[in-house]
């Protein structure tokens, strides 16, 4: 009786493994909650890019490092900030 247990158990394994492997068709695609950020089509302006907001996820960016490359983009987009500002080297 005990081999029989140990038999089924090897073939759920295997069946399992066969499953993971995509050789039973493919699994759907993920489903997530978060929706995307709203962004115009075509070009952007500076005021496109201050506007945009990003979904918090319990993984996620840290939303004021996130905020503070959006406003330095947007001021690049605005060309208040010159693309040949010296970068800082983060250590």
């Amino acid at each position: 009786m005990e081999w029989l247990l140990w038999t089924l158990a090897v073939a759920v394994l295997g069946v399992a493994a066969v499953a993971a492997s995509g050789r039973l068709g493919e699994l759907p695609s993920t489903v997530s909650s978060t929706p995307p950020p709203r962004l115009p089509q075509g070009l952007m302006t500076g005021d496109d890019v201050r506007r945009a907001r990003f979904s918090v996820t319990l993984r996620g960016y840290s939303m004021q490092q996130v905020d503070e490359l959006l406003d330095r983009v947007a001021r690049q987009v605005d060309g208040v900030e010159p693309e040949s500002a010296p970068r800082r080297v983060q250590e």
